[in-house]
């Protein structure tokens, strides 16, 4: 009788051990939570650590970004959009402009998407970042720094209204519907 209690309680320990564990499987990637997707077809990096561009889905309490790529006829429902490739030393802020998807870059200003550096120079098609050959686990890279926010945001926000000024491009919203660095951040 004490053989076959035993061998009630291997198979419901068994059991409750299987079920655990498929339940820890199944509830882990809302618990590890990665800061980055990438996003077609250049493969840059959309912030999931940043609560309006990328909201939690109820369904899967996962972040999802708020656009599922970025091309040149990508409008964004809010701006400026965030994109990084990890090979540079700070992300891309993006905005709806009247040609397109622009990006603001400290050293050249407001220039249309995609930067040169992710186009393929002999045929002009994309070339998405490899994240096998940069040997980066890019789910792990750390969140933009708060301080570069702080300081970029406010000033592309500002060069973006004086290239396309909403009494002159009719598209370009109101300056104080910009996001600022706290709205990014989720404060």
């Amino acid at each position: 009788m004490d053989n076959k209690n035993y061998s009630h309680f291997k198979i419901f320990f068994l059991v409750v051990f299987i079920t655990g564990l498929a339940f820890f499987q199944i509830q882990s990637p809302s618990r590890v939570s990665a800061y980055w997707h990438p996003l077609p077809p250049y493969n840059t990096l959309w912030p999931l650590w940043s609560p309006i561009l990328s909201p939690v889905d109820s369904l899967t309490a996962l972040p999802l970004p708020i656009v599922s790529e970025l091309t040149p006829n990508t409008v964004l429902p809010i701006q400026p959009g965030l994109t990084w490739d990890p090979r540079e030393a700070n992300p891309w802020l993006l905005y709806n402009s009247p040609y397109g998807l622009c990006y603001y870059d400290p050293l050249i200003g407001i220039d249309l998407w995609p930067p040169s550096s992710l186009l393929d120079p002999l045929t002009g098609l994309a070339a998405p970042i490899d994240f096998l050959l940069l040997k980066t686990n890019y789910t792990a890279l750390a969140p933009t720094s708060t301080s570069w926010l702080t300081a970029a945001v406010p000033l592309a926000n500002l060069f973006f209204f004086n290239t396309y000024p909403s009494i002159f491009v009719a598209s370009t919203p109101a300056f104080s519907a910009f996001l600022t660095p706290a709205q990014l951040l989720g404060l």
